[in-house]
């Protein structure tokens, strides 16, 4: 690496949070690991290893994609690609063992192909994304599928899209019902219905044996006691301080004016082609553990830090402290935590560390 800028991981944080949550759920008999988008932005094998270490016993990615990107590095472990794949590739899925998710009565590739293939089926409980949303028509997949003994029915799921509304979330856990009424919902080995906020805020339902951890694996929960760990931290490097004269302009457009003589503004090694996207402007960053500002349009490659003397050239810049940081950048953006730490850009090598 020739550029001070990197973020850091923390594999040991990530285990302890999964060995927590499984601790404090503890009467699910699978516990799915979402790994999709390179783990949240983390990247790498290593966190998942770690939370297959701490109990996670399958995971779930996007797309066929990243399930065969996984699968190189892990080769027993059940894998589920929750959105639908392209039909023609339903050989490739079944040669590397990735369970598939049926969501609509398009099922003929399926019922026509030679290959032996696992398969989950999805249930539109009110996001109105994917799956089913009839009964009837879910009942007839279901039968025209089990007939089939090529494929083996291995699981059942929804989403639930606003965990915090409880008015909202029960009526999904009653749709679920309801939509399922026709199909014997007890033979389905895996029913999954909760994921990581549903999870930690709503009791067990008695249908249910399977769980999905997302976003809470990263130490974002609405429940203090589980005392979560930060897992994920930016860092940069000032290039350079200019020392303004008043009324001088900052980067591209000039939209930042210094107020007072001799201001000093720190260029920071990290920019929009990095993840921090030029919406960051005004929220802060760490030196020396003080908050300063960013100000200034941000450059591709570079932004800028209204900065005081006690602040020097190489002095290291925390883009992203923690969580409680993330939080705080998600709600400047009026975003969520997950856009903050995907949108972190392959080009920031990840340096994982054990703390």
């Amino acid at each position: 690496m020739y550029r001070n800028t990197v973020a850091r991981i923390y594999l040991n944080h990530i285990e302890n949070n999964v060995k927590k949550m499984i601790q404090a759920f503890p009467n699910y008999q699978y516990y799915f690991a979402v790994v999709k988008a390179d783990c949240y932005g983390h990247y790498g094998e290593k966190p998942i290893q770690k939370m297959i270490d701490a109990g996670c016993n399958y995971l779930a990615v996007s797309s066929l994609d990243e399930a065969l990107e996984i699968r190189q590095h892990f080769s027993d472990i059940p894998i589920l690609c929750l959105e639908p794949i392209n039909l023609r590739d339903i050989e490739i899925a079944s040669q590397n063992h990735i369970t598939l998710t049926i969501a609509s009565d398009e099922i003929d590739a399926y019922l026509n192909g030679t290959s032996k293939v696992k398969v989950h089926l999805k249930v539109n409980t009110g996001m109105n994304r994917l799956g089913f949303s009839s009964k009837e028509i879910l009942q007839k997949c279901y039968q025209r599928l089990k007939a089939n003994s090529n494929i083996e029915i291995e699981g059942i799921y929804t989403h639930i899209y606003d965990a915090v509304n409880q008015q909202r979330t029960e009526r999904q856990f009653q749709l679920f019902q309801e939509l399922t009424s026709l199909i014997p919902i007890d033979c389905f080995p895996i029913v999954h219905v909760t994921a990581s906020e549903a999870t930690e805020l709503y009791p067990k339902l008695p249908f249910v044996n399977g769980c999905r951890f997302g976003i809470m694996m990263y130490g974002f929960t609405k429940r203090n006691d589980l005392q979560l760990e930060s897992t994920f931290t930016v860092e940069s490097e000032i290039l350079q301080i200019q020392t303004l004269h008043k009324n001088d302009t900052v980067g591209y457009d000039g939209i930042y004016q210094a107020t007072e003589e001799g201001e000093k503004i720190a260029v920071v090694a990290i920019g929009y082609a990095d993840g921090i996207v030029r919406a960051n402007r005004g929220r802060f960053v760490y030196i020396h553990d003080k908050k300063y500002p960013i100000v200034g349009n941000i450059c591709m490659d570079m932004l800028f830090v209204r900065v005081d003397d006690t602040v020097h050239k190489h002095d290291k810049v925390v883009v992203i402290k923690d969580t409680a940081h993330i939080l705080e950048i998600a709600k400047h953006l009026h975003t969520v935590p997950h856009e903050v730490l995907c949108n972190i850009s392959k080009r920031v090598p990840r340096i994982y560390e054990e703390v």
